[in-house]
Parts: structure tokens; sequence; C-alpha cells
């Protein structure tokens, strides 16, 4: 039997013969492409080449890409690992032509590759076309009907409709009719009831789709009608996860020897077997398997775990894992990060940049289990707590089934190990034996805590479940106010002097004199800007860390201000917020030169930095992200702890010894492999081509591979100051620096604040000793202050027990005071518990309310009232401010003090 590793290398090997150039895989984190998060098909890195924005330097090009998935039709996240066939992350096989061979090659070296070198069963092989499009205007494919006849019987040649057989970019751009090869799985006694090709498109697990051929020969315009493109593309992706399955005769991708290795490791950490059926313990082993290869590869191409965007994702992949083995594995501690060796060493051949981050990553890893393990314990005590809001300990046998017929008829959960027929009779609050969607959904939103865990615990408690059509509601409403903040309408492009491709000319110039080659208008929030395209520009677009540039775009009398500069893919794109009538004259391009000239110092800063923190803490660090602007830089890289003062006098000390020495910043551009050999460090997540910018500063010191721009000599920087050292994530530290213009301001402001400081201790010769001197004193004088509340809070507690009266039954305290401070108020309402059942104390502030209530256990329990809702529904309205606390003791704070005594009366009519 054939290993995953001989099919993959099979099929580069295959096109390879076919004269494809073989090309790696691109990061599976997306950079310049605003509709992307992650790579989610295998062209994705070939999208200029579709979109006429550069030339491949092959017309033929096949790869294996490493591809994430989390949304859309088959690929909902809670639904991976519940099916046996699809995956978070996943390999595309791919081949690629780009206005070379089209319909007839593809379809004939599909066919020779699946049943002659991989030596498929042609009886189990289906194949489908695009049947036309009336509304479209779109003809049945025959071109791919014909090809098809020469291979396989024409019944076996199936028609699809658009929405499974013409392939689309997105709402515009390239597309075209797709031929799909679909291969049955199931056992010849299946195949004999039920005719193969009545399965195909319809969701059969044993009946799939294994490669998709794409034929992009139309241009989707914004107004919904096709355009014929001036070149021919090919497009194919199969996915290898499934041929795997295929050619090694199993009926579950896990089953593969894809996956087989990470479910054994798991096996051997929890103690339990994969048993292979649609258990919650299987489904466990399978969201495992899959979820460790999403979040590893995504974590090694720099994307690390965050609330935001693509980080965002990786958490909530990640999450799902954890929750996963903690709810159905009874594994309580971190497991995924002991998995990572294991994938790293599965894939150093074909994509080693796992292998070669292993630690770093698996030290990411557990960090991210360990917050979302306490986070689930913290989910789990406020489940319980609303839970016990809301119980009623039976003490009658009318709760309870006295026989057994009762409980085989009726029993729905047990208390005490004894059958209990309702669950609204103990928990008389929730609503029909289910937990509120509101609640489901704040433990959800805002501490993480996933649904099914929450659903589980309400069931394991005897309830019914979520109210789920409310958490859905929640849910939905939620997205849609995201959906409605990002949302972003753009208009076709506007051709003014079409031009094949589009030139940067900043690193020579920032001025230039050009043409407009497009443009186009795009709302988003209700404003409306546009994008222009040049012919050529000065403009540097926002990449590899550094912003966009600046400056005008003079257009015969008007002047144009540019605010932003971004790339697309590899359009340069200029963004204004206003175009004039007339775009077909000359254009006098024009970028801000102190900001540029500002900028580049503090990029040129950055490589220096770099080199330093490796020669002080270890080549371990390697940076993880950086941002460079006019006014500062920040430099993220990997290293697991604290930078110490004397680490960062010293990293300070070499980057200053670097400027002083003026170090002429030569830049270089040299084949990829001859800059490696250089030492050129370069970054994980970035695609480099086969030519490579590299920029060196001593080559000994810093040689890195760059697109940024860069002083010409250090010398240019002046002096290089480190604002900040902090940690952003696990194994990932944060450096703010400045230089140049930037770093002299900086030590201006520091040196004012030094000044003022002396000033308000009268210029004294030693400051420091004078400063610790007034810091102990006082410390001293807060205890001395601490020591006098506490005998006011003793007294005053002494004359509040002897005011306490009744109301309806209750003792009650009630009195406005006069303390120092909040703190205080609420231990004094905590200390009068033995003294009464009800406390409301009140007190001026600083002008402003402050209240603490107290309750007794009988009084929350027999009158139904809890501090926290008493403080939220009657007493903020009073004093015009908030609060909170538990059940027995609550405060609150406000602006308006003019109503404390009303505050204790509205408690005392409550009672």
């Amino acid at each position: 039997m054939m290993t995953s590793s001989e099919i993959r290398q099979q099929f580069l090997d295959f096109f390879r013969s076919k004269q494809h150039q073989i090309v790696p895989s691109a990061p599976i984190v997306v950079k310049n492409d605003p509709t992307l998060l992650f790579t989610n098909a295998g062209m994705n890195q070939f999208k200029d080449y579709f979109l006429g924005n550069k030339k491949p330097d092959n017309p033929r090009i096949a790869d294996t890409q490493k591809c994430l998935r989390v949304s859309g039709k088959h690929n909902d996240l809670e639904e991976v690992g519940v099916d046996t066939y699809h995956h978070t992350m996943f390999e595309m096989l791919g081949n690629w032509s780009f206005g070379n061979y089209f319909k007839a090659e593809a379809i004939a070296w599909s066919w020779e590759l699946l049943t002659e070198i991989y030596k498929l069963d042609k009886d189990r092989l289906y194949v489908t076309i695009f049947e036309g499009d009336e509304k479209e205007g779109l003809p049945k494919d025959e071109e791919a009907f014909n090809e098809w006849k020469k291979v396989i019987a024409e019944d076996r040649i199936l028609l699809g409709n658009k929405k499974d057989n013409f392939w689309e970019m997105g709402d515009t751009g390239p597309c075209g009719p797709c031929t799909e090869i679909h291969v049955d799985c199931r056992s010849d006694e299946e195949r004999k009831q039920v005719d193969g090709k009545s399965l195909v498109n319809n969701d059969h697990p044993q009946v799939i789709e294994i490669w998709n051929n794409v034929f992009i020969q139309f241009n989707r315009l914004k107004d919904g009608s096709l355009q014929l493109l001036p070149a021919k593309h090919v497009d194919t992706g199969m996915g290898f996860e499934r041929l795997v399955r295929v050619i090694q005769g199993k009926t579950s991708n896990y089953d593969t020897d894809v996956f087989t290795g990470t479910i054994a490791v798991v096996e051997n950490i929890t103690n339990k077997k994969y048993d292979y059926s649609d258990s919650k313990q299987a489904i466990a082993f399978r969201v495992i398997a899959d979820h460790i290869r999403a979040i590893s590869f995504t974590i090694a191409d720099g994307q690390l775990p965050s609330n935001t965007g693509a980080g965002y994702v990786i958490r909530r992949i990640l999450r799902r894992a954890v929750r996963y083995y903690y709810s159905y594995l009874d594994y309580k501690k971190p497991l995924l990060h002991q998995l990572v060796p294991v994938l790293a060493q599965q894939f150093e051949n074909v994509f080693p940049e796992l292998h070669q981050q292993s630690d770093f990553v698996s030290k990411v890893i557990k960090e991210e289990e360990e917050a979302f393990l306490r986070t689930l314990g913290k989910g789990i005590d406020k489940f319980n707590a609303y839970l016990l809001s809301y119980r009623n300990f039976p003490s009658g046998e009318n709760l309870l089934a006295t026989t057994n017929e009762d409980a085989e008829e009726s029993i729905i959960f047990t208390v005490e190990n004894k059958p209990v027929l309702n669950p609204e009779l103990l928990y008389p609050g929730i609503k029909n034996g289910l937990v509120s969607g509101e609640f489901a959904f704040e433990l959800n939103d805002t501490y993480g805590f996933p649904f099914d865990l929450t659903d589980l615990m309400a069931r394991e408690n005897g309830l019914k479940g979520i109210d789920k059509s409310r958490f859905d509601e929640l849910l939905q409403q939620q997205k849609d106010r995201s959906r409605a903040a990002t949302a972003m309408d753009t208009e076709d492009w506007v051709n003014v002097h079409p031009h094949e491709l589009t030139e940067f000319i900043g690193y020579d110039s920032i001025e230039a004199k050009t043409k407009v080659v497009k443009y186009r208008k795009v709302k988003a929030k209700g404003k409306e800007s546009f994008q222009i395209v040049l012919a050529a520009t000065p403009f540097y677009a926002e990449s590899g860390g550094q912003v966009g540039d600046t400056g005008i775009l003079q257009i015969g009398s008007t002047t144009l201000p540019i605010i932003d500069t971004k790339k697309e893919n590899n359009l340069i794109i200029h963004f204004a917020e206003t175009l004039p009538a007339d775009l077909t004259g000359d254009v006098l391009a024009k970028v801000n030169g102190n900001t540029r000239k500002a900028t580049a110092a503090h990029h040129t800063a950055t490589h220096l930095l770099h080199a330093a923190l490796r020669a002080v803490l270890g080549t371990h660090v390697a940076q993880k992200g950086s941002m460079v602007n006019e006014e500062q830089l920040r430099f993220d890289f990997s290293h697991f702890a604290k930078v110490t003062d004397e680490e960062m006098e010293k990293i300070e000390q070499i980057v200053n010894e670097k400027i002083r020495e003026n170090i002429p910043v030569v830049i270089k551009e040299l084949p990829k492999e001859e800059a490696l050999k250089l030492g050129a460090m370069a970054l994980f997540g970035e695609k480099y081509g086969d030519v490579v910018r590299v920029v060196i500063i001593d080559p000994k010191y810093s040689v890195e591979l760059c697109g940024g721009t860069h002083v010409i000599s250090t010398g240019e920087l002046g002096f290089f100051k480190i604002k900040h050292e902090t940690a952003v994530a696990a194994g990932v530290r944060r450096v703010e620096a400045v230089s140049g213009k930037a770093a002299e301001n900086y030590i201006a402001q520091q040196l004012q604040q030094l000044a003022a400081v002396k000033h308000l201790f009268n210029n004294p010769k030693e400051l420091l000793k004078v400063i610790e001197n007034s810091v102990a004193e006082n410390k001293e004088l807060k205890k001395k202050i601490e020591s006098l509340e506490a005998k006011q809070l003793a007294s005053l507690k002494e004359e509040l027990a002897n005011k306490s009266e009744q109301v309806n039954g209750v003792s009650f305290i009630g009195a406005v005071l006069e303390v120092s401070n909040a703190d205080g108020l609420k231990k004094l309402a905590n200390d009068l518990k033995a003294n009464a059942a009800v406390a409301v104390l009140a007190a001026n502030i600083g002008g402003k309310a402050s209240i603490a209530i107290m309750l007794s256990d009988a009084v929350v329990n027999e009158k139904g009232l809890e501090a926290p809702k008493i403080i939220k529904e009657h007493i903020t309205p009073l004093i015009k401010g908030g609060g909170g606390g538990q059940k027995t003791l609550a405060t609150a704070g406000g602006q308006d003090a003019g109503n404390l005594q009303a505050v204790i009366e509205k408690v005392k009519s409550l009672l």
C-alpha cells in the first residue's frame, strides 16, 4: 500500500514530467489580500496571474498547498470531526496553466494520473461537466464533454448545474465552468443495489469528489455580466486527504496514515481507545487529529491566537479541541502541545517550517491551553452558581418517584440516587427546564465557554438543555453587527489608461510623472472613497510591517491628497477621499518626503534591533511581527522570558554602536538560494520569489530579506532608544523603540518630566533619595489612616447595632454615614450580618454616592431578593451610577449623592 508521502510525491513527479514548475506552498496565513484571512484554495497564491496583475515565470505550475476553511458549505467548524471527510486544515494538490494548455490536456492528464499512476478502478469513477445556464446565456460545456468521451463511457459523464459546475472566485473576478471527478468507495454489494451516478453530489459519505478542474475563461463584473478573458487558464484542486483515503482503501480520512500517527499518540496520552464510531469519544479523537494541524501550521506561519481576525479563528479552533478532550476524553491537562513534535516530524520534508519552530509552536499552544482550561473552570463555577440560584432543594415526596413503575415511565434524572419526575420542580425559576439563551450566550461570548459544554452540563444536572433558538438569535445578531461593521461595497474598476503591469519605482525616487491606469469607488460605513492605480508609482504600499506612504497626486490643476497606500495581491492601490472629474492627463505623484525618511529610519533601526536581540538573547530569537512608521517602531519576537534591564541596556548599546559606525546599508537583488547562503534571515509566513531583495548592514552583523525602504547609512538614525518591553502572547515579547528625530523628541519629553518632578521636590541634590523617603512616609501615613478607619468602623458598627428596627418581621439597619472610602462601607455592611438581616449603608465620598447592601441568606431565599438586582433595578436610577456583587452583598457608586436617604427608604419599602 502506498504511503501518503509517496502519493504526494507521485503527484508532483507526474506534473514535473509534464513540464510543470513545482513551487512551494504559500503560507496558510494570507497577507496583502483584504478578501481573505487564510489560504482557502490552492489558487489563492496565483490570483495575480488570473487578474492580470503579474506574469508567471512558467505558464505551467504544480504544488501542494496548505489550506484552511472554517465556514461555507460542508466547512462549518462545528461539523469537522463529526463526519469523516471534511477538515479545517487540508492539503490541496493542484496544477495550473496560465494561458497555456486548456481542457484537452487537463482532462487527459487527470485521467492518466488517476487510472494509470494511482491505478484507481475506472469502474468507480464518474465525472461531471457544466450543463449550461440559460439566464447567463452560457451553453453546455461541449468541449469538456467531448474530451471526456475519449476516456470514459458517456453514461458516466453527468451534467451539473451552475452551483456545482461553474466556479467563481467571488462576487466579481475570474470564473468559468469546471469538471469534477468523483469516486464511488462503496462495497460491490452496495453498488449493485444503487447506481453510483445517482449519489454524485448528493452528500453521500462514500461517493465523494476528489478532483476539480476549473477552466477560467470569463471575468464577472459588478453588474453580474460576464466578459471573456483575453487568455484562458486552468486551475485544478485535488483534496490530498481524500485521495489518500481512496488509494489506501479506507472508508474514513482519519483511518489513513495522514492521521493515524496522531490518533495513536492521543490514545497513549489519554488511555482511551479510538473506536471508529460516531460516539462523542471517537469524534473527540477526530477533532484533535484535525485541529492540531490547523493550529500548528498557522502559528508556524506567523499567526498567533488572539481575540480578533485570523487570530480569533485559530483560538476558536484550539478551544474546540480543548473542550472535546476535556469533556469526552476526561483529560483535564494541556494535551495539544504534546502532539506538535509528532506533526513536525511527519511533515518535515514537505512543510519544514513547523519542524524548524517546533519548540516555539508547542509553547504557544500549551500556554493557550492552560489559559482556556482556567476559563473552563471559571465557566463551570459560573454555571453552578446559576443553577444554585434557581435550585429548590426538595424535602417532600411530591418531587420524587415513589415506585419503580413511576420511575420507569417518567424518570428524567436523579437527585441523591433517587429518580426525579420534573426538573421544573427542582429548578422552579428555569423556564421549561431550559437554561436561558441569554445566560448561555453570556458564557460563550464573555467567558469563551462553549455552547455544547453548557448544554452537556445542563443535561447532567437534570435540565433539558439550553434555549437554543434564543441562543442562535443572539449569536446571529452579533454576527450581523460584526458584518455590518466590516461591510464594504466595491465597484468595478474603471479603466483610464490600460497598462499591462504597474511598477513601483519608490526605492530610487519619491516623485514621478505617471498616469492613472484605473480607479474604482468604494463605500464602507456610509463613507465613500476612491482607490487609484498608477502606471508607475513612488508610493510604498503597506507591507512587511512598514506603513503605506502618504502624499499627493497633482492632476492638472487639482491637488489630490493620498491618505494611504496598500497592496491588493500585487496591485499597488492609492487611497483618496475625492476624485477629479478628468483623470486622463499626466499625473505628478509626490510622496511625503519627511514621513518617508522617518519611516525608513525606523525600518533600518528594526534590522539593527533584530540582530542585537539575537546577539544578546540567543539565535532562537525570530521576528513574529513588526510595525514601522514615522513615530516609532514596534518589534515582536520569540523569547520565553522577560528581557532584563541589563539585557535591554546591552541591546541599546549594540544598536547605538552600529549607528555611530555609520555602516552603509547595502541593498541587493539576488537569487533566493544565494541570499540564504549569505545568511539572510527569511521570515516564517512570508512568500518569497526566486529573486529576493537583500538588506545588508555589515555582512557579519545583519543580513535580511526585506522589501521595505531604508536609509543610506546607519548614521542617519542618529540615536536609538527603547521605550517599552512587554509580553504580547505566549512566547512572544514586544519592544517599542524610537530613532532619529522621534528619539530626540522622546528624550526631550523624558527630560521635561524629570525637570517637573525635580521642581515638585524643590530641586534637591539627591532626587532619588528624596522620592524614596516620600514613598516610605506615604506608606506609614496610609497605615495610620487604615488604623484610624478600622477604629472608626468598629465604633460605627457598635453604634449601628443598637439602631436595628423591624420591617415586616425583618431586622433592618439603614444609615447615611461619614466614611472616607467605599471598601470600608462594604466591610461595615458585611460585619453587620450578626446584627440585622438587611443592612443598607450610604455615604457621600468625594461628592459621589457610595452604597453597600447586605442581605442574609434567609432574606434571599424567603423574600426572593438579591442585592445586585436591588442595585440594578432600584438604586442606580437614584444615584445615576452602577454596581453589582454577590446575592448577599453588593455595592454601587454614582454621580448623584443627593438621594442617599431615598436609597435607604427604597430598600426598606421592598421588605
